[in-house]
């Protein structure tokens, strides 16, 4: 259910669409990030720009970051090829040198999970701030995201509002990986995920290593991946959202990716394709882009032993990398039961690097 209100923002009106009913929240600590649409605010094109890396200027043993002064501190690898969880540590108190460790850290495991965090609670722009140390921060073309701050994707899934769903009714899963907004010319580099409410079960999320599944290939596929690009699409995206009756608030494009992609910070190669926003790979016929991608889609979504699943705790935070790894929700539990709990939170994502490839393969739009 949605409504319609009128509110006023620096003495311009602005028509904003609620997705969600009011009257269920009204105890909801949160209330203030529930999702809403603005439906009038229009973006141009992103403009190129300077990018350099945060990982660049680290100490690669983390010293600061991960310091061993620190009694309290608790650092566990998930998996051995993704995934450290963090404990013993705020990220509302890192200084810029531990900041910078931790965008190596995230680029060389893929995804830090940060546990009894208060993040949530240091108010959005502090929030806000603390992304934008690692890049701009992107303003997703469709979605919901939270009142007066479009830099807040939304994300929730609840009685009121099953809209992030929907697409998935008909399907046997509601898995499906991607890597954000894969389409933009200078696509994401740090995600900052934080969930405001958590079901007591369920509502997990899983993350692939694009780094392991590069390499997991033999060397005649890695070679032929090397010397191609992919189209990345966000077409199908702003069609859908049309047809859904939302507003797009940015132009949908289309960009041609590396398919072996090098991260700035660390030198390693990476997978950078994803069954989200992945349609074709440039230069082979239908057929062959069709059986290749089918090869490295199913690589990506199968590969259990280069993913990590973790559940989300209350004041828990994930911070990944979106070069180097695809993502999924797993949606497992009935929205409609109030005893499973509400699952709510919001995405700050950080813009980076033009995709740079083996042998100076670049991104072309």
């Amino acid at each position: 259910m949605s409504t319609t209100t009128t509110i006023t923002k620096e003495q311009t009106p602005e028509s904003l669409t609620l997705a969600y009913t009011p009257e269920i929240h009204q105890e909801y600590k949160y209330a203030q990030y529930l999702p809403v649409y603005d439906s009038r605010t229009h973006f141009p094109p992103l403009e190129p720009f300077d990018f350099t890396d945060r990982g660049l200027a680290a100490d690669k043993s983390k010293p600061n970051l991960l310091s061993k002064d620190n009694a309290s501190l608790k650092v566990t690898k998930l998996t051995p090829v993704i995934g450290t969880e963090i404990k013993g540590l705020q990220l509302s108190e890192l200084n810029d040198v531990q900041k910078d460790e931790l965008a190596l850290l995230i680029a060389e495991r893929g995804v830090v999970i940060f546990r009894d965090q208060n993040f949530k609670d240091i108010g959005i722009d502090k929030q806000k701030a603390f992304g934008r140390y690692f890049g701009p921060l992107h303003i997703h073309p469709v979605g919901s995201h939270v009142k007066d701050h479009l830099e807040l994707h939304n994300i929730y899934l609840g009685p009121d509002n099953e809209y992030r769903n929907r697409n998935k009714s008909n399907k046997l899963t509601t898995t499906g990986y991607h890597s954000d907004v894969s389409y933009e010319h200078q696509s994401p580099g740090i995600t900052i995920l934080t969930l405001l409410s958590v079901p007591e079960t369920g509502g997990d999320t899983a993350w692939a290593s694009q780094t392991a599944a590069y390499n997991r290939l033999s060397q005649p596929i890695k070679t032929l991946l090397e010397g191609l690009r992919a189209e990345h699409s966000g077409f199908p995206q702003a069609d859908n959202a049309r047809r859904d009756g939302k507003f797009v608030r940015r132009e949908p494009i289309k960009t041609e990716h590396p398919i072996v992609r090098i991260h700035p910070a660390t030198g390693q190669k990476a997978l950078f394709i994803n069954p989200g926003f992945t349609k074709r790979i440039i230069g082979l016929r239908d057929e062959e882009s069709d059986a290749l991608l089918k090869l490295l889609f199913r690589h990506i979504t199968h590969g259990q032993d280069f993913q990590v699943r973790v559940k989300w705790e209350e004041g828990t935070v994930a911070l990944w990398d979106n070069r180097v790894t695809a993502h999924t929700a797993i949606t497992d539990y009935d929205v409609h039961n109030p005893q499973e709990g509400l699952r709510h939170g919001f995405r700050i994502t950080t813009l980076a690097d033009r995709p740079r490839g083996v042998d100076g393969l670049e991104s072309v739009w």
